[in-house]
């Protein structure tokens, strides 16, 4: 780093990666603190020789270099107490991460403590797990929660978390129907498998939803079988923490909060797999689908119903389970919002380049891989990154909430032309759009992706009926005249003799 690097930090003032200490004559024992939050969270900087004026409101003139006595001394001291076990549990920097840089003729050390790996965490300090253990917020160290100890503690453990064997929970607690439904999907994408000959029991030792624990004998379901496969109940029993919510804000008229949510009621199993089958037909339904025939098949698996199933399967995969929290999956008119509990294994910039997975549900991740759901080696971000890139529509929004123990996916279904992004990596509406666009274009805002598949499969046949529109967009015949209507009205179609001797004309202007 040089002297305007420093001046450059000090102008953003002390942030999540920014912490400056006084530090004139001697290594503050704070420096620890900091060391251990910056570790657990997502690394940072600690500058020892700033002053820091707290009544300073100005963050130009907040923070003055006033340096170090002996630079030399108090590199050896930290040094030398960061190797003490008793005081840090893991030295996780180089020689290269602590270095000096002269301002002005002051000398300032500069401490770099990146993000440790996930293995590593929790970084504590004074031999301490629950009260030297330490998290980043804003420009505050704090100590860590009882929860993010946990999940730090399980997210250490390589093998993930869904492998629990759950002592007392057996077969009689796996909904059949939900079972039956996952076995004939997985015939139908392995149907030469050996695992199709095995009964149910053995199917789910196999899938690792069922095991034998070999030092008692004991038997019986995983977290990963009892939650993909199980009965509401022992679900909600023994995992009284976690809620699946869907809830679909599109199409809303008047004072309608949503138009279609599918939450606990009582009328089906609530396990993972069951949200999935039910919620993912209702998420990509109104996705664009061009009218393709592979003989008398319609193939309408586009790359952004491929994003939007890995996405649903990350959610899963990723989620931390055992965090009191909600998996929640959102559609709005111009966006999806994939919300799960559980932090980023990972650092965000890692996960938008690809190349690595962490999954903390690893035998969920091979369920429902071997029925098609999800990527390998680390290729299903950059594929839903790229699906969306091909539509041009915003690129996707990777969150990480550190104070709600959660993660959320935005995927917006909007023309990079009609959002701008603000200064903070928002969206915002676009003010200055052209007032000259067509009047194809306004048209276009008017007409759901549904309507526009209509009018591509019409394009395609214009003798096709509404009970086969009905048909090839898994919608009801109500639905579809309404879209017809629609489409009329504004003057897209036409209908060309009779209801059942005439034609539908997409109007080409």
């Amino acid at each position: 780093m040089t002297a305007k690097d420093i001046f450059h930090l000090l102008a953003q003032g002390e942030h999540i990666r920014l912490e400056c200490k006084t530090a004139q004559s001697s290594l503050p024992n704070s420096v620890w603190e900091t060391y251990s939050a910056f570790a657990n969270t997502y690394g940072g900087k600690i500058l020892l020789g700033v002053f820091e004026d707290i009544k300073e409101k100005d963050p130009k003139k907040r923070f003055s270099v006033t340096g170090v006595k002996d630079a030399e001394k108090i590199k050896k001291d930290f040094w030398n107490i960061i190797h003490n076990e008793e005081k840090v549990s893991m030295n996780i920097l180089r020689e290269e991460s602590v270095d000096t840089v002269d301002v002005d003729g002051k000398c300032v050390v500069v401490i770099s403590v990146p993000q440790a790996f996930y293995t590593m965490k929790p970084i504590y300090i004074n031999n301490n797990l629950s009260r030297g253990s330490f998290r980043r917020n804003n420009e505050g160290d704090y100590h860590c929660s009882e929860q993010e100890l946990r999940m730090m503690v399980r997210d250490a453990n390589e093998e993930g978390n869904d492998r629990m064997f759950l002592q007392h929970y057996t077969m009689d607690d796996i909904d059949p129907t939900t079972l039956q439904h996952y076995r004939q999907m997985f015939l139908t994408k392995n149907p030469d498998h050996v695992f199709n000959n095995l009964d149910d029991k053995e199917f789910m030792k196999q899938l690792g939803g069922y095991t034998v624990n070999r030092d008692t004998k004991d038997e019986g379901l995983t977290m990963a079988g009892l939650l993909m496969f199980g009965k509401g109940l022992p679900i909600r029993e023994r995992f009284s923490n976690l809620r699946m919510d869907y809830i679909d804000k599109t199409n809303l008229i008047g004072e309608e909060r949503y138009s279609d949510r599918i939450t606990y009621d009582g009328t089906w199993e609530n396990n993972l797999f069951n949200f999935i089958r039910i919620v993912l037909p209702r998420l990509m339904r109104d996705l664009p689908r061009p009218f393709r025939m592979e003989g008398v098949t319609r193939v309408d698996d586009t790359p952004q119903h491929k994003a939007v199933r890995e996405a649903m399967t990350n959610a899963i995969i990723h989620a931390d389970l055992m965090l009191n929290g909600l998996l929640r999956i959102e559609k709005y008119d111009d966006r999806f919002v994939l919300t799960n509990p559980g932090l980023l294994k990972i650092p965000v910039e890692q996960i938008y380049e690809g190349g690595e997975t962490r999954a903390r549900n690893q035998v969920m991740q091979v369920m429902l891989r071997m029925i098609g759901y999800g990527e390998n080696l680390g290729s299903g971000f950059p594929l839903i990154l790229s699906a969306w890139n091909d539509k041009h529509w915003l690129k996707p929004e990777l969150i990480e909430q550190p104070e709600l123990l959660q993660v959320k996916l935005i995927l917006h279904i909007m023309d990079k032309d009609d959002k701008t992004l603000d200064t903070k990596g928002g969206t915002k509406e676009n003010n200055d759009r052209n007032n000259d666009r067509n009047n194809d274009r306004n048209n276009d805002r008017n007409v759901s992706m549904r309507q526009k598949n209509i009018v591509e499969i019409i394009a395609s046949n214009n003798f096709v009926t509404i009970p086969e529109l009905s048909k090839l967009l898994q919608v009801s015949d109500k639905t579809i005249r309404r879209d017809i209507s629609t489409l009329k009205s504004l003057g897209i179609i036409v209908r060309e003799g009779s209801n059942y001797g005439g034609h539908w004309v997409v109007n080409k202007q």
